[in-house]
């Protein structure tokens, strides 16, 4: 089962970059150009089930990475319609810097108020951030439950973790550089953990598919800040992971849509963006991408801190806002960077790019 995971994962997976134009079914009479970090093989049957809505849009979609979303629209601002990034932060600097266009509308009136900023950039799902593990390689009694646990087992010479432990490369990844930069903010061992997976020579990714296809294979035993719904999807596919909702505090992600000003469909974008927020869309983002919707089905804003249950209580929900922005500051952002690096990837230099 699992080769047979791994061969079709192989087939199928887009590479960073590549674009898909999604004929309308119909006359053409609108045309819609999408940025987005969700893999295109996930987001075409939402695609597919708007152009059922409104058969005559022609959709173009390319499958970026959050950092280059950001840094396609500063080169070329007239390129897309609608931005669709998992890069809340880059999202929030770029309406913050007025690049984005207001979007008022009965869809994105109930959201809650963590999950949208001066009604220019929008949550459309919330991502737990998970520990994933091979079921094969790490027994239960050995599986991390939170932070402590983790460097608990990192240091522990008996684990023989060393090479076999991977997340997001910080410097390259602009969702990793994100959740970072949330921890060093949450938790007070932020930094001891930093330094345990340096210690164990940690493997390092720009993104989640990857990670997981090293986890996997048995490359590596576990990977550490990693987006949840990719996690599953393997699962639901039959690979030996297991997944962990760390118990001391989830971040949760919000994958955000903002319309860029001067986008040429700016209209339709702003439809296809009530359809994502609307219970049919909300319901097919969860169903066929895996995608934890805003939204319940009855269309009500969903309040994770107010639920039942431990794990649900840890949520962290990382709310859009000005907050965000710090970690962006130029000077702030070297910092970290480097000391990143010096823990992370001792002796390695390196410039610190811009986002």
């Amino acid at each position: 089962m699992l080769v047979l995971w791994s061969l079709l994962a192989a087939l199928v997976q887009a590479a960073p970059g590549d674009v898909r134009t999604f004929k309308a079914p119909h006359a053409v009479t609108a045309r819609l150009r999408i940025h987005g970090s969700t893999d295109i093989e996930n987001f075409a049957a939402v695609i597919a089930d708007y152009q059922r809505l409104r058969p005559g849009t022609e959709i173009e979609y390319a499958d970026l990475v959050a950092q280059d979303i950001y840094r396609r629209h500063l080169q070329a601002r007239a390129g897309a319609d609608l931005l669709i990034s998992s890069g809340m932060d880059l999202q929030t600097k770029l309406a913050n810097d007025g690049h984005a266009l207001a979007h008022r509308s009965a869809a994105t009136a109930g959201l809650p108020a963590w999950s949208q900023w001066r009604h220019e950039a929008f949550g459309i799902s919330y991502e737990p951030v998970v520990i994933v593990y091979n079921k094969r390689l790490l027994s239960p009694g050995k599986v991390p439950r939170t932070r402590r646990e983790l460097l608990a087992l990192l240091r522990d010479p008996a684990a023989g973790l060393a090479g076999k432990v991977g997340t997001y490369d910080v410097s390259r990844s602009s969702v990793g550089y994100l959740l970072a930069t949330q921890d060093h903010q949450l938790g007070s061992m932020a930094g001891a953990l930093q330094a345990a997976l340096g210690a164990n020579r940690v493997r390092l990714e720009e993104r989640t598919g990857p990670l997981l296809d090293r986890v996997a294979r048995g490359e590596l035993a576990l990977a550490y800040n990693v987006l949840g719904s990719y996690a599953q999807a393997r699962v639901d596919a039959g690979a030996p992971l297991g997944i962990v909702l760390p118990e001391d505090y989830t971040l949760v992600l919000l994958r955000t849509a903002l319309i860029p000003r001067g986008a040429p469909n700016a209209g339709e974008a702003g439809r296809f963006l009530d359809y994502l927020l609307s219970p049919r869309g909300q319901a097919l983002l969860a169903r066929q991408v895996g995608l934890q919707p805003i939204r319940a089905a009855d269309g009500a804003p969903l309040a994770p801190h107010a639920r039942d249950g431990a794990r649900v209580r840890a949520l962290r929900p990382i709310p859009l806002g000005p907050g965000l922005l710090v970690y962006l500051d130029a000077l702030k952002r070297r910092q970290f960077l480097e000391a990143w690096r010096s823990t992370v990837q001792p002796g390695r230099k390196e410039a610190a790019d811009a986002p």
